[in-house]
């Protein structure tokens, strides 16, 4: 795959190198397991297992000048090869109802302070004087199932989340259901992503004015959305825990009309899966990247450097996907992320494997680590939504913050429009 993606890009070396183009595309991806350390020590430990082989010795200039020379267009052809659903990706426990469930979302990444990249990614003000580095925002389109990309675009933060969403759109299909929130509930956004045939389950304000078209009796009611017909559910969650209760009212409308096939509580309930891509950015900013600022210190670099971190989160998914394909009835939530994570760090310093066997073998070494330790069931816990990467050390005045995780109960509450 590696060697295509030079080939397509016409980024193969020109002559023999210390460093050949296949090489370096290694070392940027082995670079997304290793952040903690620079480039030579990511070198070192990708080499340091092959003892007895005439090995080059390249400095840290040599490493920079040789990422320079192949660019971002081989990391974007293969996650342009990567991305997107598969079956063996996406079993039935990653389905609604025959419907493979994804959601839309953004994040920001942050990048160093340099003045090539100020040139292209800026830094967000704020009421407390805004951001210290700039950042790239980036959106992504996550099967809810098994949190593998299906698409993925980023650039400044300068345009917001609804302007990057159109170009995630061709990458929807009849047969998804669309989980999204109260920011991409535009009219022409909602008439384009219904354009795809894919359906749509979104987030409405409590306040909008939705007219009331015709009544189902699940207590949803037929309505439109633009030149969208919709079918709008407003309820009302409570959330139980030891600490007490929460109340909350939410409005969803979907482009699912039959109330039979589709009951309004049943989509209440599965629109909570849409926090399954909130934990994919988890596990690609605080597990692979431990809350770090990215490497790269010029705009084609850093689009290289996300490029890189985009195909090495892809890997990671689609061998914990195929891992529990492997025991059929196995939920893929059951999988540890960062259980792969470590396993492929320990693959990349043993070396262990970088000769193919004829055999196929669908759950590999880091498969079975995945399975040795699968997590327990799943169980409904609530956290508060707060930010865990506090900007100062030192406990902030004001009153303490419960940061405790509390196993949960919910219950959902059908609410009838009044009038006509």
């Amino acid at each position: 795959m590696v060697d295509e993606a030079l080939r397509v890009t016409r980024t193969v070396q020109s002559r023999l190198r210390d460093l050949p183009s296949r090489v370096v595309v290694y070392l940027v991806l082995a670079a997304c397991l290793f952040p903690e350390v620079g480039y030579p020590d990511v070198w070192r430990k990708l080499t340091g297992a092959l003892s007895g082989l005439p090995l080059a010795a390249p400095t840290a200039s040599a490493l920079a000048q040789a990422r320079r020379r192949i660019g971002a267009d081989p990391l974007r052809w293969l996650f342009g090869l990567l991305r997107g659903p598969a079956p063996t990706m996406h079993p039935p426990a990653a389905r609604w109802r025959g419907l493979l469930v994804v959601a839309l979302d953004g994040t920001t990444l942050t990048v160093p302070d340099t003045p090539a990249v100020l040139t292209r990614f800026t830094k967000q003000a704020g009421n407390h004087g805004g951001t210290g580095y700039p950042q790239v925002r980036l959106l992504a389109l996550v099967a809810c199932g098994t949190r593998t990309l299906i698409d993925a675009v980023f650039g400044p933060t300068t345009s917001g989340e609804t302007t990057y969403a159109p170009r995630l759109l061709p990458s929807l299909r009849p047969g998804m259901l669309l989980l999204a929130d109260r920011n991409f509930a535009a009219q022409r956004l909602v008439a384009d992503i219904a354009a795809t045939g894919a359906d749509l389950l979104i987030r409405l304000k409590n306040g909008r004015r939705m007219p009331v078209l015709s009544r189902f009796p699940d207590g949803s009611y037929l309505s439109t959305l633009g030149p969208v017909r919709v079918r709008v559910v407003d309820c009302k969650i409570t959330v139980t825990t030891t600490a007490g209760k929460h109340t909350g009212l939410y409005r969803l409308a979907t482009t699912l009309l039959d109330h039979h096939r589709h009951p309004a509580t049943e989509l209440t309930t599965l629109y909570h899966q849409r926090w399954e891509i909130e934990t994919a950015y988890l596990e690609l900013k605080s597990t692979i990247l431990g809350g770090r600022v990215l490497r790269a210190r010029t705009p084609e670099g850093i689009t290289q450097e996300i490029y890189a971190l985009l195909v090495v989160y892809q890997l990671l998914r689609t061998v914990m996907a195929d891992a529990t394909s492997t025991l059929p009835g196995t939920d893929p939530d059951r999988a540890g992320f960062s259980i792969a994570w470590q396993a492929a760090r320990d693959q990349i310093i043993l070396a262990a494997g970088i000769i193919a066997d004829t055999v196929v073998d669908l759950a590999g070494t880091i498969g079975r680590h995945v399975l040795a330790s699968l997590l327990p069931p799943r169980r409904l816990r609530i956290s508060p939504r707060i930010v865990k990467r506090a900007i100062s050390k030192y406990q902030a005045r004001g009153p303490r913050i419960d940061r405790t995780s509390y196993k949960a109960t919910t219950g959902i509450e059908i609410l009838s429009p009044t009038g006509p």
